[in-house]
């Protein structure tokens, strides 16, 4: 009878094996003939990518899982700080990032940054009978929290100047807590953003203050380090994703509305 249940017990081991490579095949893409791609991203954005049970999900992860399947490439997501995941792409240390990066003159001198795939603007979080109502309002504020390294931080130094000592530079995307504990009196982040945490925190006690005069559009795109071959090739499938409805449904998925496509398209060059 034990020897009947170890051999049964050896065709499970082996069956479970089998089952396991083949789900690992699934995730991944069909044309192994191509190298498999270290992705970087920030995981501490939601909706855009955040830790959901230990795995890394979100908008932009299904954008790079759509990309990858149309090019046929295999890919590995690594989550690293915002300031690491800069550091390795200027060192070629990863074959792109993902993580609601903002396009801009200042990076496009370091990186190369795909077509963009997301329109967004800085807005402002207080908490509710804040004096704050406006960007310029940011000046009556003692502590204005930003995540350091960030576009945001750009834009309230736009409005209070450079090593403004109101400006707290904060890491690992803890601004809000900053906020609700009373060690800041507003947020400056990407609006998307601000706004989805308001959602899951309801009872927070804070707002969100668009302010179009005070903060420009800003366009995410897809960060490489220069010279990368992938640029080209990744803005091809992106447009397939355009074309043929796969980015319109990633994007209802995660943000409910269709996204303006015209408007992405605009940007092209």
């Amino acid at each position: 009878m034990r020897k009947k249940l170890s051999i049964l017990s050896l065709i499970l081991i082996f069956v479970l094996m089998f089952s396991a490579c083949g789900k690992s095949k699934e995730k991944s893409t069909a044309d192994n003939s191509k190298e498999t791609l270290k992705v970087l991203t920030y995981a501490n954005w939601n909706p855009f990518e955040y830790l959901n049970k230990g795995k890394i999900v979100g908008f932009d992860i299904d954008i790079i899982k759509a990309i990858a399947e149309k090019e046929g490439y295999n890919y590995e997501i690594k989550n690293v700080s915002w300031n690491e995941m800069f550091t390795q792409l200027k060192n070629n240390g990863a074959d792109l990032g993902i993580s609601g990066i903002t396009i801009t003159d200042a990076r496009k001198q370091t990186y190369d940054f795909s077509d963009p795939y997301f329109v967004s603007r800085q807005s402002i979080v207080v908490k509710d009978g804040s004096q704050i109502k406006s960007g310029t309002d940011l000046t009556l504020g003692k502590q204005i929290a930003v995540q350091s390294g960030s576009t945001g931080q750009d834009a309230v130094e736009k409005i209070l100047g450079q090593n403004n000592s109101k400006i707290k530079k904060v890491q690992n995307g803890l601004t809000y807590m900053e906020l609700m504990h009373g060690d800041a009196d507003a947020v400056v982040g990407d609006d998307t953003s601000n706004k989805e945490f308001l959602f899951n925190n309801p009872k927070s006690g804070l707002k969100v203050i668009e302010d179009k005069k005070a903060f420009s559009p800003e366009y995410f795109g897809i960060m490489y380090p220069k010279k990368s071959k992938l640029r080209t090739e990744f803005n091809k499938a992106l447009g397939k994703l355009y074309d043929d409805g796969t980015f319109t449904k990633i994007y209802k998925k995660w943000f409910k509305v269709a996204p303006d496509i015209k408007e992405l398209k605009a940007q092209l060059k």
